[in-house]
């Protein structure tokens, strides 16, 4: 048998076992951080992962006194005895150091066994949160056990009732030439090998005794940009990982504080506006960033990420997003999730139109949802053609919300005939270029958007019969971009001008 650590757990498997063999449920596409130990032979360890209730830390070891650490089972079950801006202590345990009584000057990062009132039986392993001098009790070497090398941002999320839930000695990681990412679920495990399937981020705002809204609007793009729950790499450079799926979307500037390692951003002005960005080092604060989360397991997975991996990722909280459920999904939902539901029609034949408030974090807070309602026979079923127009139906779903809900919504412009007109809202900054224009003809029910090259560009229409001289927005077909097609017909009969529509995106 050999002996791996499987995202902190340590694993026994057999001889030969394959990365296939440890983790059979893992999706093939995502993947997977591999840690190899520096020598296949080595036992101890450099490094220490300590797990608390805000994240994980990596210590690497260093001074005297290591015993403290080398010995993990001494650290776990330690709470929070106290923090401030300079320190955070955990204990109080008994050691057998011998308190010095002179200040010492301590780094961000620095791991220090020390003493409350020169009493070795009150002994606390303390973490410095900012570089200060003070008399921490400790030997005459200064008592630095240790540094923080991964993780340093949880130092500043301790806070009451936290302690640390485990400690273990792990492989260190630094050596990227013996650790990658990978999706090959044939390569062979090795002793003291260090496994990362997934990252867990916590919400910026999100706790387990307190809800915070100061970034409720910049979390809930992070929350709909990671609804997959997969990060794609777009981008990977020494400071930091980007997925780039939802750039060019507008997000609120919220929460502007040091982009630390673990961080997560959303980018709020720029080129890359929309983005989602994991920190693998610290950099300062932007005014083009809001932060929206921490990373609080599987910060090795971001740091060896490579352009184009697709990384498994949760956030913590889920989304609550109500819209495009019928009236009885909505109220499971709500229930699971400990909130209040009221609604404006209680009647199981209708859907969920809007919720408010909008945003996750701003629902948990107060603990309360109220929805709007729309009879299921006046929401209309489409199915977009990504295949053929991926950036017109990209528009599509943001000019009418389906980017962000399961609902979307749209104003009836003009009816005549058998067409009907939508004029959603299109800002200037978007550009319509000309994509999957048809030929031919076009069948009955197409949907479609005006592209740049006609004066109504962004208007939206259907055709109920099929037509060889003009497109389902009565424009030329050299300005008609098919983006789909409408499934309820009939009930595209019904709709009046000026009148709202309700859409639901549906698969083919």
């Amino acid at each position: 048998m050999i002996r791996v650590h499987l995202d902190g757990e340590l694993r026994e498997v057999g001889e030969g076992s394959t990365l296939g063999d440890l983790i059979p449920a893992h999706p093939p596409a995502c993947a997977v951080a591999i840690i190899r130990p520096a020598t296949k032979e080595q036992e101890k360890t450099e490094n220490i992962t300590v797990t608390t209730t805000a994240g994980e830390i990596t210590i690497e070891l260093a001074g005297a006194n290591v015993e403290v650490l080398e010995h993990p089972e001494k650290a776990a079950g330690l709470g929070l005895h106290w923090t401030d801006r300079y320190a955070a202590a955990f204990g109080p345990f008994a050691s057998a150091i011998r308190p010095e009584r002179k200040p010492r000057l301590y780094e961000r990062g620095d791991v220090i066994l020390g003493c409350g009132g020169y009493d070795p039986k009150t002994s606390y392993l303390l973490f410095s949160k900012s570089r200060h001098v003070a008399d921490h009790g400790a030997d005459e070497t200064g008592g630095v056990v240790g540094r923080v090398v991964s993780g340093k941002a949880v130092l500043d999320r301790w806070t009451t009732g936290d302690k640390i839930l485990k400690a273990e000695a792990v492989i260190s990681w630094a050596d990227t030439s013996r650790s990658f990412t990978t999706t090959d679920h044939s390569l062979v495990l090795e002793d003291g090998m260090l496994v990362v399937t997934r990252i867990k981020v916590t919400a910026q705002g999100y706790s387990g005794e307190k809800i915070t809204t100061e970034a409720a609007g910049s979390v809930e793009h992070m929350l709909v940009a990671l609804e997959s729950g997969t990060f794609t790499v777009g981008r990977a450079t020494s400071t930091h990982i980007l997925d780039s799926r939802l750039v060019g979307t507008a997000v609120p500037a919220q929460f502007k504080r040091p982009r630390r390692e673990g961080t997560v951003t959303v980018r709020t002005g720029g080129p890359s506006v929309g983005g989602v960005y994991i920190y693998r080092a610290d950099v300062p604060s932007s005014p083009a960033h809001s932060v929206v989360g921490q990373v609080v397991h599987g910060i090795e997975l971001a740091k060896l990420a490579k352009e184009g991996d697709v990384i498994s990722l949760t956030v913590v909280p889920a989304r609550i997003d109500l819209l495009g459920l019928p009236v009885d999904e909505a109220k499971k939902r709500a229930a699971e999730c400990g909130i209040a539901f009221s609604i404006d029609t209680d009647n199981r034949d209708r859907i969920v139109v809007s919720q408010e408030p909008g945003t996750t974090l701003d629902v948990l807070a107060e603990k309360a949802v109220k929805v709007t309602t729309a009879p299921i026979d006046q929401v209309i079923d489409i199915v977009l053609d990504d295949t053929h127009a991926p950036a017109s139906c990209d528009i599509f779903r943001h000019l009418t919300g389906l980017a962000e809900h399961d609902a979307g919504m749209m104003p009836a412009f003009f009816v005549f005939d058998d067409v009907f007109l939508f004029k959603p809202k299109v800002p200037t900054t978007i550009r319509i270029n000309p994509e999957n224009c048809p030929t031919g003809e076009v069948p009955a029910a197409t949907l479609a958007i005006t592209n740049d090259a006609r004066k109504g560009a962004g208007l939206v229409g259907v055709r109920l019969s099929a037509n060889r001289e003009f497109g389902p927005t009565s424009e030329p077909f050299e300005g008609t971009n098919i983006i789909g097609r409408v499934i309820d017909t009939e009930k595209l009969k019904k709709v009046r001008e000026r009148q709202m529509v309700y859409i639901r995106e549906v698969q083919s």
